[in-house]
């Protein structure tokens, strides 16, 4: 009963698993919240939007199957995650994009709050390579409307990413 107390208090407070998770690990960040629009299309370029944000700075987390093993992905919201190129990096041979409940039940998370950080369970994860050239970078805080900035170094620390060049220019600018 005392943890689901203190869950409860954390929810009120803001915190969500990934916070708590940057926190925990005493690394720098900021969150920013906005109002989620719930019928925006792409949760990740609303968030870029919202906050005014370049797109390039604003990461979306995907989840992948590569050959079979559900793998995360870090892209930016301006771009496509390039599927062969993360099986490349995971060192498998076919990825293909993970079914919706299968990901929010391993990760913790719901769609469109999907945060890298703070996972149920640890997935092995790739962060594509320009997230590299900004000072920081914005992923889903672990709540639709809700987005923590801290610099890559950091996220790559927290989440055991490996860097690989993962994104491609997206289909629809």
């Amino acid at each position: 009963m005392a943890k689901k107390k203190q869950r409860q208090q954390r929810q009120q407070q803001g915190a969500t698993p990934a916070t708590l998770a940057a926190a925990r690990a005493g690394v720098d960040f900021t969150t920013h919240s906005y109002e989620h629009d719930p019928s925006a299309a792409s949760y990740g370029a609303e968030a870029a939007e919202a906050l005014g944000i370049a797109p390039e700075r604003v990461f979306k987390t995907l989840v992948a199957e590569v050959d079979g093993s559900m793998t995360v992905a870090i892209v930016p919201v301006s771009a496509s995650l390039d599927l062969k190129a993360l099986a490349s990096a995971a060192g498998g041979k076919r990825a293909v994009m993970a079914d919706p409940p299968s990901v929010e039940r391993s990760t913790g998370y719901v769609l469109g709050g999907i945060s890298p950080l703070g996972q149920r369970r640890r997935l092995p994860t790739v962060l594509d390579t320009s997230a590299h050239a900004h000072a920081t970078v914005c992923v889903s805080a672990g709540r639709r409307g809700l987005e923590i900035e801290l610099a890559p170094g950091d996220l790559v620390d927290l989440t055991g990413a490996a860097s690989a060049a993962i994104a491609r220019a997206s289909d629809a600018s």
